[in-house]
C-alpha cells in the first residue's frame, strides 16, 4: 500500500486556512497533484530531506497514512519527488529517529505512531525537521550544561533557578501556557553552568527553542494539567540533583527531560 490522497481535511481550523499553511510549509505554490498520492512537488531551493520529511509527518498526523500503514518503496518516493536514494533514506532515517515509522527487514517501512491532529497546527511552519533537530542538539548541549553547573552552582545562581521554578509553579497554578518561565529554566542553568558558551548558544538557538518549548506545552495544557505538572516534577528533579551538587544526575536528568519533551510532542494519539 502507498500514500493516499489526504480526503477529507482534519476536524480542527477552516479547511482553507489548513490548505494554506501546508503549502506554505512545504514553500511552495499551490498546484496539481500529478502523482495521485497526495502529495505536492517539492521545492528544488530549499532541504529537500526535510520536505519530504515534512509532508509525510503531513500525512501521518491527518491520518492519510494510519498507523500500520506501510510507506511506498524507495524507488515510488524517489519517482514521485524527482529525488535521489539518499535524499529518501535521509528522510526516512529521521522518521525513523523520531519514532514515527519502523523498517521491518525485507517487509517494508510502516507508520508506528500518530501524533496529535494540534501538531499541525502548532509546529512552525516549514520547520518540523528543525524542531526535532532542535531537541536533539539540546539533549547534548544542556546536558552538559547541567552538570557543570551542579558543580560549580553559587548561592546566587541557585536563587535564579529557584525562581524560574517558582515561576512555572504559578503558570501550573493559573492554567498559563508558562513558555517563557520553562525557556527562563534552562537558561538560567546555562548560566549556572560559568561557561559563556554554552549561555551563548541557547540564545543563538532561541528561536528554535522557544518554539519547541511553546510547542511542548501547548500539547500538554491541550491534554491535562497533570501531564504539565510532570513536567514540572522533572524540572524540580534537575534542581534538586543541581543543588546537592550531584553533576552526573543533573547531567542525566535534563537529557531525560529533554528527551521526554521531544516525545511528548510527538506523542500518539491513539492512546488519548
Amino acid at each position: 500500500m502507498g500514500f493516499k490522497s489526504p480526503g477529507s481535511p482534519p476536524a480542527f481550523g477552516q479547511p482553507e486556512m489548513l490548505a494554506r499553511k501546508m503549502i506554505q510549509s512545504v514553500g511552495i505554490v499551490e498546484e496539481s497533484d500529478p502523482s495521485g498520492d497526495g502529495f505536492v512537488p517539492l521545492q528544488r531551493s530549499a532541504r529537500l530531506a526535510d520536505q519530504l520529511y515534512e509532508q509525510i509527518v503531513n500525512q501521518i498526523v491527518q491520518g492519510s497514512l494510519p498507523t500500520g500503514e506501510r510507506l511506498s518503496s524507495e524507488n515510488r518516493l524517489c519517482a514521485i519527488f524527482n529525488v535521489s536514494r539518499p535524499v529518501v533514506r535521509e528522510a526516512i532515517c529521521r522518521l525513523q529517529a523520531d519514532g514515527l515509522v519502523v523498517t521491518k527487514q525485507g517487509a517494508g517501512t510502516f507508520v508506528a505512531i500518530r501524533p496529535k491532529d494540534e501538531l499541525l497546527n502548532l509546529a512552525p511552519i516549514g520547520g518540523m525537521a528543525d524542531l526535532m533537530r532542535c531537541f536533539e542538539f539540546r539533549i547534548a548541549l544542556e546536558g552538559e550544561a547541567a552538570f557543570l553547573a551542579a558543580q560549580r552552582r553559587t548561592r546566587e545562581s541557585m536563587t535564579e533557578i529557584d525562581k524560574a521554578l517558582a515561576a512555572l509553579s504559578r503558570a501550573i497554578r493559573h492554567k498559563e501556557l508558562g513558555a517563557e518561565a520553562d525557556h527562563r529554566f534552562h537558561v538560567v542553568i546555562a548560566r549556572a553552568s560559568q561557561n559563556e558558551l554554552f549561555h551563548r548558544s541557547l540564545e543563538t538557538l532561541s528561536a528554535h527553542i522557544r518554539a519547541s518549548v511553546t510547542v511542548g506545552r501547548s500539547l500538554s495544557l491541550n491534554h491535562s494539567t497533570a501531564r504539565l505538572e510532570a513536567v514540572q516534577s522533572e524540572h524540580e528533579a534537575i534542581g534538586k540533583v543541581i543543588r546537592t551538587g550531584d553533576a552526573e544526575c543533573a547531567r542525566n536528568y535534563m537529557r531525560t527531560h529533554i528527551d521526554n519533551a521531544r516525545a511528548r510532542v510527538l506523542g500518539d494519539a491513539t492512546k488519548g
